[in-house]
């Protein structure tokens, strides 16, 4: 039994820079900001018992970074969890005041199966890796030390939700990751408060509509909006914190060209006016939709205008933090070099990143097509070939499926960068379709829906997409795709090892094609040849291309930049005037 991952030479500029005291010290909820919040970061203890063991351990095996993942470097571990083990953690924090407040202890991510003590009180226990949590402790916090143990267990295999995670990496899947992987933070709110908001827009009447989630004794509580465009007052209204709707005169509209964000200032106010909570947020007004060309093809449009979608598949993954972006401003580079490169669209692949990465995107205006997290049994992968087949999956696994999925939808909803939800690739866990679908598409009318990025096509949702390496190919069949948006969702792949940059230099690195360039020169020509043939698909109703991919991971060696990203293979510059070259109206028209 393998007790530690193959562990690389590689590593980032940003991870050589953390440190305990700054590990992931932004607020890491954009979208719901209050100033009075604790980042808990940082060294914590850890053990590693039998998982049969559901005591706390009398003896702790040393220290464990935390956000980052026990088999990740940057962890300080580096150590493999096995099936048949549990993972433990401890802490004690300090707490001025408890009395009259609620305490949420509140974790970005833990991967996969967790349970959490304060003060020797069990106060939750969790399934899914993949999406936030919070906890009201207000019932065992005490004011002074308090201590913090939480339990992890993490299969990695079966039927959980993983992502490329697998126990035996290989080719396109990776090392796997458990524990903590997210930031763990500490709030104290009123006894009446804001627990989430829901923000829903409409480009072509200005609209912003507010409702809160309210969690507390405060009958009928109301809400005060004030709509702040770059510190000044555009807009305030009152109403039912049920749905507050405000209409903006000429509003100035979110694109990837113009990604303009509204401030939003939210007051929760009791029946005599005064604010039981404050919270900050921000909204991007546009509409996602579709129409038809002169030609009859559907088309993307943003704000009702057509657009092109042209992006890269994007894995999220790190050498040194694995699925743990080593910091924020790692994070950001990524899309910023994707933004300088001229593409307008991140597919985000198998993977829910941290939520201050949504927030980058809605700031720097890259739509986004987001990825479920897969796992689970495949059927029969038959492309987009007729009469697909459903695995049979049983209904508990369903059911968790869904669960993980609604939570994914909850928590990205107020992203005006999201513009597609994916809920399957390749057939990976693909089940019950047609009921995933028409449930997704109810769930969230405001965007479109790409069922099967890739895999076993059913007539559901809004997009058929297929996958085609190297060159990007479609199939057409008008009478079977009339009705959907026709995309190429991932193509490409071209491989280029960059020496010195490799995760595994003993090991056969891998792109696609049957050999790889012999230099710089042929491999950008590579490139260029792809995004020929996808323009000249575009004559045939092709709506979006997806290139495979941002960076290279692991043994794949497919990016456009190097796994530690420091080497663009084609520099920002220099793909920025390929695409305009060959796709010059990628960004569609302000209202």
């Amino acid at each position: 039994m393998d007790m530690y991952p193959y562990k690389t030479a590689l590593s980032t500029r940003w991870g050589r820079d953390v440190a305990p005291d700054n590990a992931w010290y932004e607020y890491p909820r954009p979208q719901l900001v209050r100033e009075n919040w604790q980042n808990l970061n940082g060294l914590w203890e850890y053990a590693i018992t039998s998982v049969a063991e559901k005591n706390t351990p009398e003896q702790w095996d040393g220290h464990i970074l935390v956000p980052f993942a026990l088999e990740s470097r940057l962890s300080g571990v580096q150590r493999l969890l096995q099936p048949a083990e549990a993972l433990w953690y401890r802490r004690t924090i300090e707490l001025a005041s408890t009395a009259g407040r609620r305490t949420l202890l509140n974790f970005e991510a833990v991967d996969y199966r967790c349970d959490v003590w304060v003060n020797d009180m069990h106060v939750c226990s969790h399934q899914g890796g993949n999406t936030p949590f919070a906890v009201d402790v207000a019932r065992a916090v005490q004011r002074g030390a308090n201590e913090i143990v939480v339990r992890v267990e993490d299969e990695t295999d079966a039927w959980q939700l993983r992502g490329k995670q697998v126990l035996e990496p290989q080719g396109i899947w990776y090392t796997r990751v458990s524990g903590i992987w997210q930031t763990v933070w500490l709030e104290q709110v009123a006894e009446t408060y804001i627990e989430d908001l829901d923000i829903t827009t409409n480009a072509a009447n200005g609209l912003i509509r507010v409702a809160a989630k309210v969690n507390g004794p405060e009958g009928a509580p109301r809400l005060r909006v004030i709509v702040l465009d770059k510190e000044e007052r555009a807009l305030s209204a009152e109403g039912s914190a049920t749905g507050l709707s405000i209409y903006l005169e000429d509003p100035k509209l979110w694109t990837p060209e113009t990604p303009h964000l509204y401030t939003l200032d939210v007051h929760l106010l009791n029946g005599a006016g005064n604010t039981l909570d404050r919270a900050v947020s921000y909204a991007g007004i546009r509409t996602v939709g579709k129409t038809r060309d002169a030609d009859g093809h559907l088309r993307f449009t943003l704000n009702g205008a057509p657009i092109f979608h042209w992006g890269t598949l994007d894995q999220g993954w790190w050498p040194d933090g694995l699925l743990t972006p080593p910091s924020d401003a790692a994070m950001l580079y990524d899309i910023e070099y994707l933004k300088a490169a001229g593409f307008n669209m991140i597919r985000k692949h198998i993977k829910v990143e941290p939520r201050r990465y949504y927030y980058h995107c809605d700031r720097l205006g890259m739509m986004l097509w987001q990825d479920q997290p897969s796992g689970g049994e495949n059927p029969p992968w038959t492309f987009l070939n007729e009469n697909p087949e459903d695995a049979q999956w049983p209904e508990e696994h369903h059911q968790q499926f869904m669960v993980e999925l609604e939570r994914m939808m909850d928590t990205l909803k107020n992203s005006p960068a999201i513009v597609v939800w994916v809920p399957f690739n390749e057939a990976w866990g693909q089940q019950r379709t047609m009921e995933v679908g028409r449930w997704v598409a109810q769930r969230d009318p405001s965007r479109l829906v790409n069922i099967a990025s890739g895999g076993n096509f059913f007539p559901i949702g809004d997009i058929v997409d297929g996958h085609a390496y190297p060159e990007p190919r479609f199939p057409f069949a008008p009478e079977r795709f009339n009705e959907f948006i026709k995309v190429v969702g991932e193509f490409g792949g071209h491989g280029f090892p960059v020496d010195g940059h490799l995760w595994n230099p003993d090991q056969k690195n891998w792109g696609y094609g049957k050999q790889l360039p012999e230099n710089l020169n042929e491999y950008t020509e590579r490139y260029r040849g792809s995004i020929e043939r996808l323009n000249a698909l575009r004559q045939d109703g092709i709506a979006a291309g997806v290139y495979t991919q941002t960076t290279d991971v692991e043994v794949e060696i497919n990016g456009l930049l190097s796994y530690d990203r420091e080497v663009a293979k084609i520099p920002a510059g220099a793909l920025a005037n390929i695409h305009r070259e060959l796709l010059p109206n990628l960004i569609g028209n302000k209202r």
